[in-house]
């Protein structure tokens, strides 16, 4: 994505969505074309699933889904990751659309073969999330933590985009202690990913004082995490008479939120709603979004919220444990929260205290009391879904 020559680097949080309204010709929707590919082995409903989470992300964003299609592979083509043939066939079908996406993130000079292929601009599923992350932050922190996530997705795909402003060789007018653009460029966004990471470290510190007094009051910290649109906004509204946004949309919530729960013998806990986790989750914004994960890895208990009725909800809790695993919470005590039982017309399983896991509807409220009172029992020590996991992992069954 080259900027013009004598442009300083933009700020990406600044810049033009990809999936904006074109307001200035008072167009609607920008119209786009999804690609997904099946790799080898890979189960094709999970690649058919994925890209129909990629039409979700492309929604959110404000894009209109002119049409998708999936391409099955044993090898993703170098050049352009999908086949030619497979990319002249898009080119066919795509009179009207303004961008194609892709269901998988691509090298820079794969997206710019495509470009000059499809005659489109193209953009991946990790730019499209970064996009989507872009239009949601509200905080200062939140802005920080994407535009750094944006930087650091299109510092290596810098290379090649000012290859007609390269200088070739020495000779004459080449000389002296000047430098490329790309260089120029390089250097602009690496000084301002350091700016930004020295912002954020005084954000955690700042945090950090915050939470003194917070730890000198006995308040047990309850975090809310889950797949994103799993329901963990409607059920902090619910549980705490809050009144934050609830959107059917993807990343709807993007900066933390902590708000005063009330449980059964007039105890107190403090429960925050975080960033809802994906499939395929972007590295760059696992790694900006340190300072909001801490509010996660400063919980004594994670209530784990998984959409039911969903039809691929186990892959949904699997993605999101794996998540935690990397950040070092897989052991932290944990409630699974088996939300939007109201879509399933039943409750899959009667709640028993201890078990850690319970089935609730936000919408309906049905089973809020039993999570109250597992919550209780988990902070008292009872069993959580971590333990029972850990427990047939080790070749016992899992009680519950």
């Amino acid at each position: 994505m080259p900027w013009p020559p004598a442009c300083r680097a933009p700020e990406p949080r600044r810049r033009k969505s990809p999936i904006a309204r074109d307001s200035l010709n008072n167009r609607g929707p920008e119209v786009a074309f999804l690609v997904g590919v099946c790799r080898g082995r890979q189960a094709r409903w999970e690649a058919e699933d994925s890209l129909a989470e990629l039409e979700q992300l492309a929604r959110s964003a404000g894009a209109q889904v002119a049409a998708t299609v999936l391409q099955e592979r044993d090898r993703l083509d170098p050049r352009y990751l999908i086949g030619k043939g497979k990319a002249l066939e898009i080119r066919d079908r795509s009179a009207g659309v303004d961008l194609v996406i892709l269901d998988e993130e691509l090298s820079g000079s794969q997206q710019r073969n495509l470009e000059r292929l499809l005659g489109k601009r193209v953009v991946d599923r990790t730019g499209l999330i970064l996009d989507i992350f872009a239009q949601r932050a509200q905080t200062r922190e939140g802005k920080l933590q994407v535009e750094l996530a944006q930087l650091d997705y299109l510092l290596p795909r810098l290379a090649g985009a000012w290859t007609h402003l390269e200088r070739l060789g020495g000779g004459i007018g080449t000389r002296g202690p000047g430098e490329t653009q790309l260089e120029s460029d390089r250097r602009r966004i690496k000084t301002r990913m350091a700016k930004i990471r020295r912002d954020l470290e005084q954000v955690r510190r700042h945090r950090a004082l915050l939470r003194r007094p917070r730890r000198k009051v006995p308040f047990p910290i309850l975090a809310l995490v889950g797949y994103t649109n799993a329901g963990k906004s409607s059920l902090l509204n619910v549980l705490t008479h809050a009144n934050v946004t609830v959107q059917d949309q993807l990343f709807a919530t993007l900066d933390p939120t902590l708000r005063r729960l009330t449980l059964p013998g007039d105890r107190v806990a403090l429960l925050s709603d975080t960033v809802g986790f994906i499939r395929k989750i972007p590295h760059q914004l696992v790694a900006a979004f340190q300072a909001t994960l801490e509010e996660i890895q400063e919980a004594d208990v994670l209530l784990h919220v998984v959409d039911i009725s969903h039809p691929h909800a186990e892959e949904q809790q699997a993605a999101v444990e794996a998540v935690l695993g990397e950040l070092g919470l897989a052991d932290r005590p944990t409630i699974l929260v088996f939300n939007k039982v109201d879509r399933l017309g039943r409750l899959p399983f009667p709640w028993r205290p201890g078990s850690g896991r319970v089935a609730t509807s936000a919408k309906t409220g049905a089973g809020l009391d039993d999570l109250r009172h597992e919550i209780v029992c988990c902070l008292n020590g009872g069993a959580t879904a971590g333990a029972a996991v850990a427990h047939e992992a080790a070749g016992a069954p899992a009680s519950g």
